[in-house]
């Protein structure tokens, strides 16, 4: 039989040329040069950020000062266990007026370790993570408190300021709790409007509540609040038929309107953890800074632990809302050295490590906002000035 050459055939030899000719052009970089002359626009913008770099690049070589030469300014939010940093700072302020006040004690910071530093107060949690995420030369804190559910949930909006965890400044065993009224127990919630403030660590302890009740979050309206704070007042108005806030602040509440508290985190004592959080630049440049405030907390800690007088005044001139202060600093106290050992993996053991605490958290926030993955926990922790302390002050 006699083969015919169709235009077929030049067809197919066209196609194997015009693909030899891109797969050449490609290798040599021809079609980059053409695309980067006739459509510059098609290449993807990259948006640098201090993020990209490690946070001590920018640390001097030589050790020009071995504290700021500055006020060290250390943002929280008032629990029982700020009041080791209270003490240790002598009161608080805020970045309205960071100046101490006329006539104001100085804190063990300052006559035992010669720094200066101060306690930053704030209402929200998510103005104080504002203010870490700026730094203290923006106007912001060097250093904050934050509980570690917070830390996880923001780690990824925190990424430019390299947030380090340095150490645990204490636990809730009683200070957050869910009051309500007309509800009777945690089986009832079911189809309830629970109001909490979505930014706060309350939140992470309502969550906990509904897997322990076996409910779904679709299960309850969930009420957003405008500051943990607004949660006894929401109770008072009708808005919620629950709340999760502070105890001093909702128990009265719900007492008020014959209602009851339905748990605590004294039901979960290891859930909600302070830590304390140095930004990155701050801890590369300033590492005794950091040695200095973890061995200046450990100090007041024990002290309050032994008599709570000084830091229970201290706690209920800057947050009467946490009721009777003392009860305060027993639902919450602050941290000793042992608890941190533990809590960190150096020594002894505990329930819940900083590394659990954090990889679950982070989990279950991805798990409900799909977000941006957070780093993981070893990338948040930096221990080094706790190993020193630690060794400094034996077993």
């Amino acid at each position: 039989m006699k083969l015919h050459r169709g235009p077929g055939l030049f067809l197919f030899l066209a196609l194997c040329v015009l693909g030899a000719g891109y797969v050449f052009a490609s290798r040599a970089g021809y079609l980059d040069r053409l695309q980067a002359r006739f459509f510059p626009s098609t290449r993807e913008a990259v948006r640098l950020s201090p993020g990209d770099f490690p946070a001590g690049v920018a640390a001097p070589v030589a050790d020009v000062a071995s504290v700021p030469l500055r006020p060290v300014l250390i943002g929280f939010t008032p629990r029982g266990s700020a009041s080791a940093l209270l003490v240790a700072t002598g009161g608080a302020t805020t970045l309205d007026n960071p100046a101490t006040p006329p006539g104001a004690a100085q804190g063990l910071l300052k006559t035992a370790y010669a720094l200066d530093a101060r306690a930053v107060l704030f209402a929200r949690e998510e103005e104080l993570k504002q203010a870490l995420a700026v730094g203290a030369e923006n106007g912001g804190v060097d250093m904050a408190a934050l509980s570690v559910d917070r830390l996880a949930s923001w780690a990824p909006a925190l990424r430019d300021a390299a947030p380090r965890t340095v150490m645990l400044v204490g636990r809730s065993r009683g200070q957050e709790a869910m009051a309500a009224v007309g509800v009777p127990d945690l089986a009832s919630l079911r189809g309830k409007r629970v109001g909490v403030y979505p930014g706060g660590s309350s939140h992470y302890f309502a969550l906990w509540i509904l897997a322990r009740a076996g409910l779904r979050t679709s299960d309850v309206r969930w009420v957003d609040l405008p500051s943990t704070l607004d949660a006894g007042r929401a109770l008072r108005e009708g808005r919620a038929d629950v709340v999760v806030g502070l105890w001093g602040d909702v128990e009265l509440a719900a007492r008020d309107r014959g209602g009851k508290v339905l748990a605590t985190t004294a039901d979960a004592p290891h859930l909600l953890a302070t830590v304390l959080v140095a930004r990155g630049d701050f801890a590369a440049r300033y590492p005794d800074a950091v040695r200095r405030v973890l061995r200046g907390l450990l100090d007041t800690g024990q002290g309050v632990l032994k008599a709570p007088a000084a830091g229970a005044r201290l706690l209920g001139e800057v947050a009467p809302y946490l009721g009777d202060p003392s009860e305060a600093i027993r639902s919450a106290p602050p941290a000793t050295l042992a608890d941190n050992r533990a809590f960190f993996g150096l020594s002894g053991e505990a329930p819940v490590t900083y590394d659990e605490l954090f990889q679950s958290a982070a989990a279950l926030f991805q798990k409900l906002n799909r977000g941006t993955a957070p780093p993981p926990a070893e990338d948040t922790r930096d221990l080094g000035a706790l190993k020193y302390v630690s060794e400094a002050r034996g077993p």
